[in-house]
């Protein structure tokens, strides 16, 4: 297992991937939420702010297909939002040439989500050398906690 973590931190590492991951980084720091793209929000996600070590997102409307048959909302979704809130959360204090992946996650789902407008906050804890502990919470419209999270994050040059 620790054979295929360092395998794929040398692969991500490599100079054709850390290009757009400066640039990533920097869009990041730089508050510009505006210019900020990920493959997940295409389900509907939307940043709201980028400070250093925090972010704060909404999930305004889920489409049908991230319902589980009970109608509520189907928790690996939960927990592509949540990996975006940690994942621009530590980008906001990486300098320029290094580069995060998650290393664990941990999940707590509080109460079902229905359909709806949801907001999320994720925060650096600590950020060490090598290592970075986060936090993350995901809110329904009404502002009571649903989710909440924590990860590490190995932190590379």
């Amino acid at each position: 297992m620790l054979r295929k973590f360092s395998e794929a931190s040398r692969a991500v590492g490599n100079q054709d991937t850390i290009a757009p991951l400066r640039e990533l980084n920097r869009i990041i720091r730089e508050n510009r939420t505006g210019e900020y793209r990920s493959p997940a929000m295409e389900l509907g996600f939307a940043p709201l702010e980028f400070a250093p070590g925090a972010s704060r997102w909404r999930w305004e409307q889920q489409p049908p297909t991230v319902l589980n048959p009970f109608g509520t909302i189907h928790g690996g979704f939960l927990g592509v939002f949540v990996d975006e809130l940690f994942a621009t959360a530590i980008a906001s204090v990486l300098e320029d040439g290094e580069w995060a992946m998650t290393a664990e996650t941990k999940i707590s789902h509080l109460r079902a989500l229905y359909p709806g407008p949801l907001s999320g906050h994720g925060r650096v804890v600590r950020r060490g050398r090598t290592l970075a502990f986060l936090e993350a919470e995901v809110c329904d419209a009404d502002g009571r906690s649903a989710v909440r999270a924590s990860s590490t994050w190995s932190i590379s040059r």
